[in-house]
């Protein structure tokens, strides 16, 4: 497949992984198995929200910070695939194929979300989701999971 083939693909995402928070990955067109860089953004997660469309699927990439204390400060990624409620019901089929190869290139994340509506992208939720899957947690006194 020719899905990821874009050079500014893989430079966006080492951009995410080094300073900037978010990427967003989008078909070329309806008809084209292919991706481009819609765009990118230090707007955290509200930013990335604002770019998500209805009648289109894409897939992101999103730099959080997360932290148990003032001590322990880390960073770490989620890797978004986006189905709009209105996307087109062959791209909606193609999807879960297509998927697998953008984690060939989209490779560390510690989180994966599948979402169809913005209201399913919440931080707290997802940092929550976050410290689930980060381990150890020594913070367990003060949290509510």
């Amino acid at each position: 497949m020719t899905l990821c083939t874009a050079p500014e693909i893989k430079d966006a995402y080492d951009d995410v992984r080094n300073a900037t928070d978010w990427m967003l990955l989008e078909f070329v067109d309806d008809r084209k198995d292919e991706l481009k860089v819609a765009c990118t953004g230090s707007t955290g997660l509200d930013g990335l929200k604002s770019e998500l469309k209805d009648n289109a699927a894409a897939f992101g990439y999103i730099r959080m910070a997360m932290a148990n204390d003032e001590l322990s400060q880390r960073t770490k990624f989620v890797f978004l695939a986006w189905c709009g409620p209105q996307t087109r019901v062959m791209r909606r089929a193609k999807l879960s194929v297509q998927k697998a190869e953008v984690k060939n290139v989209l490779r560390n994340f510690s989180i994966e979300i599948a979402a169809s509506e913005t209201s399913e992208l919440d931080a707290k939720s997802i940092m929550l989701q976050l410290k689930k899957a980060g381990g150890a947690n020594y913070d367990r006194q003060t949290s509510n999971y």
